[in-house]
């Protein structure tokens, strides 16, 4: 595995961060993405000379655009990329009560962002006709989410995105896992009501059991272990309460 490089993008928290602790300890050397530069040094600094840092907000069409170019020598090629970045400003909220301008961000980032750096790491992929792609989606990608219309539909796009990609390189060795999480302790909560931590606190109560970014992560390693003719299109994975 030590030959093997992956591109992690919200890896400063969360399911990116764990993510990448699991895939360094798997023997990955990793490229670090977030917008986030405090927290990203910080988890680049647990793998050492293992992984680089790349600060870099995936909604900026033309820093996207120029990712490839900005990527250490050493860390080529790209053998697996893991789309983790999310947002949801707002909070829980009827439509016809939200703020347009949190959709737009909601969206931006969690659908329009991936699908950018997406396109912007494949072509080398397809040339060398070998990658992984893992995009984390969300349960809320195939089941109704009340109040959480911008991100549910966010993640609805994930996961056809994923179905399309998926369809559009039949042809390639290149494999397109999607992986939807039911609900996961991650900062995401915290920051969709404004960095409360007791409105988060009692968010997660009200459901009882909710995941770790870690069950996630391991979810990641085991769908890149399986046998390169085999794809693991995609992975549900929800606290053992729900259904």
């Amino acid at each position: 595995m030590s030959s093997r490089t992956a591109l992690i993008t919200g890896a400063a928290s969360g399911i990116g961060a764990a993510i990448a602790r699991q895939l360094s300890m798997a023997g990955y050397k990793l490229i670090l993405v977030d917008r986030d530069s405090e927290p990203l040094q910080r988890v680049c600094d647990e793998m050492q000379e293992a992984a680089i840092q790349l600060v870099l907000d995936i909604t900026d069409s033309a820093a996207v655009d120029s990712l490839p170019t900005n990527i250490d020598e050493d860390f080529l090629p790209i053998n697996v990329l893991v789309n983790a970045a999310g947002h949801d400003p707002g909070g829980t909220t009827r439509f016809d009560l939200g703020d347009p301008d949190d959709w737009d961000s909601a969206i931006q980032t969690n659908l329009i962002g991936t699908m950018r750096v997406t396109r912007a790491l494949l072509p080398e992929m397809v040339a060398r006709n070998q990658g992984d792609i893992i995009n984390i989606g969300s349960i809320a990608g195939i089941r109704i989410m009340p109040d959480m219309v911008a991100y549910t539909t966010s993640k609805a796009g994930i996961h056809a995105f994923s179905d399309m990609l998926r369809a559009d390189l039949q042809d390639s060795s290149i494999r397109v896992t999607e992986i939807l999480p039911g609900l996961t302790k991650t900062d995401l909560i915290r920051k969709r009501y404004g960095g409360d931590e007791q409105r988060a606190q009692e968010y997660y109560e009200r459901f009882k059991m909710a995941l770790d970014p870690e069950d996630i992560a391991q979810a990641v390693e085991f769908a890149l272990s399986a046998p390169q003719h085999a794809v693991l299109a995609q992975m549900v994975i929800l606290p053992n309460n729900r259904w």
